[in-house]
């Protein structure tokens, strides 16, 4: 992994972490395609739909004092301008982990000004923890 991504990746967790949509945006390729399962059902949505998605989750966070709890589990180079990061997120509630976890296959790449942007992510939602944690 080059340190380019490497760094831009950091400050894309740190953007999670803290929970500012207004920096998420972005980072987020208006050309934005994502995937999600959750309990069986398949939803495929866009940026609109995941920004909205993105403001209802850091919403939650900030109104019931929750922090994320990210986990980086692989970073794989797809092309010379794509980078796959697979993570794990969840959230802590009063000092708690929640027992299910939402897996991420976040699909990066760089655009015409060779910064990188989230094109693409897989997202398994509800996974229970202790399956990813081992």
């Amino acid at each position: 992994m080059d340190n380019q991504f490497r760094e831009f990746f950091d400050t894309f967790l740190d953007i999670w972490k803290r929970s500012s949509l207004e920096d998420l945006t972005y980072i987020i390729s208006t050309d934005y395609k994502a995937r999600e399962i959750s309990g069986g059902e398949v939803v495929d949505f866009g940026y609109e739909e995941a920004i909205n998605g993105w403001k209802q989750g850091f919403n939650f966070v900030k109104e019931n004092d929750a922090e994320w709890e990210l986990n980086e589990i692989s970073i794989l180079p797809l092309r010379d301008d794509e980078t796959m990061a697979i993570m794990s997120a969840t959230l802590v509630i009063e000092g708690k982990s929640l027992e299910t976890v939402n897996l991420f296959f976040e699909t990066f790449k760089r655009d015409e000004d060779n910064n990188w942007k989230l094109v693409r992510s897989y997202i398994e939602a509800g996974v229970i923890k202790e399956n990813i944690d081992g």
